[in-house]
């Protein structure tokens, strides 16, 4: 196995890793802003109404991407059953 195809195997599953958590934080970092600028506005110091709708839309987003993450993750073993023989010569 060479340095530069484990550096590509390693670019690409950091990749994947970075798209996958990236569809599920933004989301829930939108909310929190949107719900931190409505606490500013009204002087409302409730904890539980800052996390609440984030974990919300945390779950809501995991709902929504769960099939094309798994599909992704799919493709990503796919590909690396297909890098098998480059990997071990």
């Amino acid at each position: 196995m060479t340095p530069e195809i484990f550096v590509e195997l390693f670019r690409d599953a950091l990749w994947m890793v970075l798209i996958m958590v990236c569809a599920i934080i933004i989301p829930s970092l939108l909310v929190g802003l949107v719900v931190a600028i409505f606490q500013a506005a009204t002087s409302i110091n409730e904890q539980t109404l800052s996390f609440l709708p984030r974990l919300i839309v945390t779950l809501l987003a995991l709902m929504a991407f769960a099939h094309w993450m798994v599909q992704m993750q799919m493709d990503f073993f796919y590909s690396m059953i297909e890098r098998l023989p480059q990997v071990l010569y």
